[in-house]
């Protein structure tokens, strides 16, 4: 599942290195530089969902699935596709329901006040719900129906931490394994500037007063 703005420039890169068996999804929202056309002639199935964010895009690429397995990456060419069974493996054995990738990053990938507010939110995040969470990874997979049963509601940048919220609400095991995080191709739209770095705090923040402090249930 990838979705996209503007992501042109990026997509030959990150299609190119899909691994054998997965099927990419590309959610194109409102894109004006021909990312829609590039992925469409580059094999990905491409829907297109009008609802500006990242949330919408998600849940738009959640619907068009049809496997049991579905794994979510940013198409800015930040994360390597080819690192996509070390996400879903554990989910696909039955060992795990939502895997992150835990960003390693490469010089010049994770500017410092989006690395700092990462640390601070995933801090939050661990004494909430119990998860040994040390990242929100953008890279993460977990099974399409449960995912939909959890309905989520937020279509923002709130969406990641909503899905780890729920999925520990519910019981859900949550683990986490390594990805190298790579610089981007273009500028980021949320961690490439402070603004957009606070833009998505606050939508975190809204989501997670909204929820009720949760703690991932004893065995």
């Amino acid at each position: 599942m990838l979705p996209c703005l503007n992501e042109a420039a990026a997509l030959p890169w990150v299609l190119g290195r899909m691994p054998d068996g997965f099927r990419p999804i590309v959610v194109d929202n409102g894109s004006v530089d021909g990312s829609a056309e590039v992925a469409a002639g580059l094999g990905a199935k491409v829907v297109s969902e009008v609802r500006p964010g990242f949330g919408a895009a998600c849940h738009a690429g959640l619907v068009a699935a049809t496997s049991d397995v579905v794994c979510f990456m940013d198409a800015d060419a930040s994360l390597d596709p080819a690192q996509a069974p070390r996400v879903c493996g554990p989910v696909l054995a039955g060992e795990a329901d939502l895997v992150l990738g835990r960003r390693v990053p490469r010089p010049g990938s994770w500017p410092a006040h989006a690395r700092v507010a990462n640390a601070v939110l995933a801090g939050r995040l661990r004494r909430r719900t119990g998860a040994p969470l040390r990242d929100l990874g953008p890279m993460r997979a977990c099974g399409r129906l449960a995912l939909l049963e959890l309905r989520l509601a937020d279509r923002r940048f709130g969406y990641p931490l909503e899905m780890v919220l729920r999925a520990a609400a519910a019981g859900w095991r949550i683990h986490e394994t390594e990805v190298d995080y790579l610089p981007r191709q273009g500028r980021s739209k949320v961690t490439g500037t402070v603004r957009g770095t606070l833009r998505a705090i606050g939508d975190m923040r809204r989501v997670m007063a909204a929820r009720e402090p949760l703690r991932r249930p004893g065995p």
